[in-house]
């Protein structure tokens, strides 16, 4: 059976450290390795702590301005096989 790729978005804008970091590895744990995980989050620390804690993990990120949201960002998360 054919694998695709999937995207899954998480809202996380106004959630505090580390509950941000916390709820974004829970949902990557639920995604297939190759599905993409789109984070939003506040600009700023949220940024930093959940874009640095990913890669760290061994997932790929890419970080782009949020297209409704001034004071935040996209994280797109590729989910490590």
């Amino acid at each position: 059976m054919a694998c695709s790729a999937s995207v899954t978005d998480l809202d996380l804008r106004g959630t505090p450290c580390p509950l941000n970091y916390i709820r974004t590895k829970l949902a990557l744990e639920g995604l297939a390795p190759g599905a993409t995980l789109q984070v939003s989050l506040d600009r700023g620390e949220p940024e930093q702590m959940v874009g640095e804690g990913l890669l760290h993990a061994g997932h790929g990120v890419v970080v782009e301005p949020h297209p409704l949201d001034s004071g935040a960002v996209v994280l797109h998360v590729t989910v490590d096989g």
